[in-house]
């Protein structure tokens, strides 16, 4: 499959944005009142798996950006 420059850039730019925002909003859960009382509740730990399977398939998909747009300056 040959990707786009448009939608490679889109894909890098998609991973960049999951960089940005995922962190930000593990922080804000980890200073949540309801993630901790006596060690991690559950509330803290769906929320880590949430942020940790989205900046996988971010970084994925920012991969895949790349590519197309290493493939694109190629042709």
């Amino acid at each position: 499959m040959v990707l786009s420059r448009r939608a490679s850039a889109f894909l890098v730019a998609f991973g960049a944005w999951s960089w940005f925002i995922w962190p930000n909003f593990l922080r804000n859960i980890w200073d949540d009142e309801r993630s901790f009382s006596d060690g991690p509740q559950p509330f803290l730990l769906v929320h880590l798996v949430l942020v940790v399977v989205s900046l996988a398939l971010g970084t994925a998909i920012a991969a895949l950006g790349v590519r197309g747009l290493r493939g694109a300056r190629r042709r």
